[in-house]
């Protein structure tokens, strides 16, 4: 049943990380938050060890949706090198500072955060063919924030990125590129930070590392590395209003669900 569960989240969370240049953590995340408990993870530690665990997933999946992103030549490098320093000092605080604030904080923001993409993904902005970037200091700046908050929620930040450059007028297909680039170092950053925090926890699961609990993770990315290059693929030949519509729904479910409990 565990190893079912983790197989059909890593299926979704690599089409969405494909399709829609998020890192998969805005599904992953809550379905940990409700599968872990089954299988004996307590309470004490749990919103942090289901962010950790999703953004160690997100380094796989992301992996997977980049190699397939750039087969297309889509990946606005020079925007990606801009973000890369923010991002990753922006995961790393993320990371600290989720270790530090009590599980239920922690879980009250990820609600929030979710709710708020949610509303978000109902009102897209449209798009125009040509790229205008502020100055690098300004990229950098957020960058960070978007590296901080998306390592304290467990996700890649794709549903921050992906509007932000549609916003500086980014094509569609080129930002959902880009968005899954900037997800890498923002995972990697991150589930480096819960890793090292952790050391110190008598508490945790076995087959952890840190806040990193390694079955699930072995689950999730069997399949997402497989689906995440067909999402990536799709991105090219439809636009996904509807499904990003579909997905806003289950995110405002799941966070008036976890806001609620």
């Amino acid at each position: 049943m565990e190893i079912s569960l983790y197989l059909v989240t890593g299926t979704f969370a690599g089409l969405l990380a494909g399709l829609l240049g998020v890192g998969g953590g805005l599904f992953i995340v809550p379905v940990l938050l409700f599968t872990l408990p089954l299988v004996g993870v307590n309470d004490t530690h749990l919103m942090t060890i289901c962010v950790a665990t999703s953004l160690c997933t997100i380094v796989v999946t992301s992996i997977s949706s980049v190699i397939a992103h750039q087969k297309h030549q889509a990946i606005l490098w020079p925007v990606f090198w801009q973000f890369l320093p923010g991002i990753v000092l922006g995961a790393l605080l993320g990371s600290y500072v989720a270790v530090g604030v009590s599980e239920h904080l922690l879980t009250n923001l990820f609600a929030v955060s979710v709710i708020l993409i949610a509303v978000k993904m109902f009102f897209k902005l449209q798009l125009s063919s040509e790229v205008t970037l502020p100055v690098t200091p300004v990229v950098i700046a957020i960058g960070s924030f978007i590296g901080c908050l998306s390592a304290m929620i467990g996700i890649g930040g794709g549903s921050l990125t992906v509007p932000i450059l549609s916003y500086w007028k980014t094509p569609m297909a080129k930002a959902v590129a880009t968005s899954s680039a900037c997800g890498l170092p923002i995972a990697v950053a991150g589930t480096l930070g819960f890793i090292i925090m952790g050391q110190q926890q008598a508490d945790l699961p076995a087959f952890s590392s840190g806040y990193v609990y390694w079955p699930a993770v072995g689950g999730i990315i069997i399949t997402s590395v497989i689906f995440a290059p067909i999402g990536a693929k799709l991105a090219h030949k439809i636009s996904a209003p509807l499904l990003s519509k579909i997905f806003a729904t289950f995110l405002l479910l799941v966070g008036t669900k976890v806001l609620l409990n």
